[in-house]
């Protein structure tokens, strides 16, 4: 444990895809390689293999104090990938599912990390140390600049005689390029305890550029020895620290350890970079800026936030500067993949008006249709419309937490979501009137949240049939959360029939893979037919496509 250098910052402005970015201390040591067996990260759906693969590692520093167990316990991601640079993420955990995960709770550790051209490491790109605090939980985030677009690269980390597993990330295309593709995996909410993560390991197979993650990373709920659906019995039983209610730093850390403890999760992460976003339950089930679902005093529950939300930034692939703030994280941000695509990733949850009529399924009224109402906060608004008529990119892509398209459950008059884009009604049609405005003619929504698969088209009059379709929604359904589910859900015909601009609904857990083109927008939906016990094979339920410059959903036959 040695003494810990001061941070520095440097600050850009709200919605730049850097945040604000930490200074790293340079090097003053080049690794040295040398012959190794490879570790690199295995999904549940791996098997064993015989024999070793001789690669390049990392020597050992004498000077710096050796760990008596492996601290690489919950594997290495990376994100927020620029034409020029990426987020390398690691945290140091030998005992993760203590509190402290057993490192002292003071003080930091020298963490070295490397990233290079071949999976070897015998050509590389870059490399430097990183002061891991333990203020920070002992979290790693490395801003690497200075890389050449659209490059694969491998990465590792070491703190005194370990190594951590291999990831490998992807910068994304120059500005000024013109991409043939962007393909990029959808997943969303993963609760541990009602199953497995089963459809992230087929996820870490998939051809992708990046993953977008939309939401529910962790849930707040109790967990008991078991982990509920996953049935775990004798050594693998869980301890009783996973047995509450989250609501402190510590609860929401160890949270954080559970789930990124799977094999499948680990191996979705090292295979390609993440763009995360947030939904409730990294906090609390359906709370709206200030506003507890269960009405707790506005400080007592910012306080919460602030806890939830420093936890979130500890554990995910996001650059130094956008620690938060107490409550406060700004977490909006744009990013380009070339002249294809502008992936606009919001935030409904930390600027939202509280949800109208007391949540839920309501009928829609005078409350619910204020114009004052926001889902996204008056800046956040002004900050995503400026960015559409600043845009020349062939698709405009907002990737977001809740259902944007209305979705009613009867003819005529009906309830809707008072926590989706339906209970903010006045919010979305600025957004569409924002995107006409801007002559935004290839506009997807990307959502997830209710554990669901839709393709939606995004109607100028969601009572009119008839009337334009200004873009397209795909919905992804959850990792695990909601069991098994099930290919039709009961209100399966009833929700086309009264909703015409719904072109599918499909309940089973898996992912999208959606990959966008100068011609055309496709979302390939994988299911898998259970996720309560491990091993479940994954196959394509359905795939839709939609035209440039002809917005709609056709169904690709097969």
């Amino acid at each position: 444990m040695g003494p810990c250098a001061p941070r520095t910052t440097r600050r850009h402005p709200p919605g730049h895809p850097r945040g604000r970015t930490a200074q790293l201390k340079p090097s003053d040591a080049e690794f040295i390689t040398e012959p190794s067996s490879r570790r690199t990260h295995r999904s549940s759906l791996d098997s064993p293999r015989s024999g070793t693969e001789e690669v390049g590692r990392m020597t050992r520093d004498a000077r710096q104090p050796s760990l008596n167990e492996d601290p690489f316990t919950l594997g290495v991601a990376s994100g927020d990938a620029l034409p020029d640079g990426v987020v390398l993420w690691t945290r140091l955990a030998p005992r993760p599912f203590e509190p402290g995960s057993g490192l002292p709770p003071g003080g930091c550790l020298t963490v070295q990390w490397e990233l290079a051209h071949d999976e070897r490491f015998r050509d590389v790109a870059r490399r430097g140390e990183f002061l891991a605090h333990a203020d920070d939980d002992y979290s790693v985030h490395v801003d690497v600049t200075g890389l050449a677009p659209a490059r694969t690269y491998w990465y590792r980390f070491r703190t005194g005689p370990w190594i951590s597993p291999t990831g490998r990330t992807r910068t994304t295309p120059a500005p000024t390029a013109s991409p043939a593709r962007a393909r990029v995996g959808l997943a969303s909410c993963q609760q541990y305890d009602e199953g497995y993560y089963t459809a992230l390991a087929h996820l870490a197979e998939e051809d992708l550029d990046a993953v977008l993650f939309l939401g529910d990373y962790i849930y707040e709920n109790e967990i008991n020895a078991q982990a509920g659906a996953r049935g775990y019995t004798g050594d693998r039983q869980l301890p009783e620290v996973f047995d509450h209610w989250l609501t402190t730093l510590d609860q929401y850390r160890l949270r954080y350890a559970l789930g990124k403890s799977d094999p499948d999760l680990q191996a979705a992460h090292a295979a390609h970079p993440w763009y995360v976003t947030w939904d409730d339950h990294e906090v609390e089930n359906n709370y709206a800026a200030a506003v507890s679902q269960n009405n707790l005093p506005t400080d007592e529950f910012l306080l919460r936030r602030a806890a939830a939300y420093r936890a979130y930034w500890e554990n995910m692939p996001l650059r130094a500067g956008r620690r938060p703030s107490g409550p406060d994280l700004p977490f909006y941000r744009r990013f380009q993949h070339g002249g294809l695509a502008q992936f606009d990733i919001l935030d409904t949850r930390q600027y939202r008006s509280d949800q109208a009529y007391g949540d839920g399924w309501k009928y829609p009224g005078p409350e619910s249709e204020d114009p004052a109402r926001t889902i996204t906060g008056a800046e956040q608004e002004s900050w995503l419309l400026d960015g559409f008529r600043r845009s020349d990119a062939t698709w405009n892509v907002l990737v977001q937490q809740v259902a944007f398209c209305r979705r009613k459950a009867n003819t005529g008059r009906s309830r809707v979501s008072m926590d989706a884009w339906d209970g903010y009604p006045a919010s979305r049609q600025r957004v569409l009137h924002g995107a006409r405005d801007a002559g935004i003619a290839n506009l997807v929504v990307l959502s997830g949240d209710v554990h669901v698969h839709y393709a939606m088209d995004i109607k100028e009059d969601f009572d009119d049939p008839a009337s334009r379709t200004l873009g397209v929604e795909i919905v992804g359904t959850s990792v695990s959360s909601g069991f098994d589910g099930v290919e039709k859900p009961d209100d399966w015909e009833n929700a086309l029939a009264v909703n015409p601009h719904m072109k599918y609904y499909e309940e089973r857990r898996g992912y999208v893979v959606v990959t966008l083109t100068p011609e055309q927008v496709r979302a390939d939906f994988r299911t898998i037919p259970y996720a309560t016990r491990p091993g479940a094979p994954v196959a394509t339920d359905a795939v839709f496509v939609s035209a440039a410059g002809a917005p709609g959903f056709t169904r690709v036959p097969g």
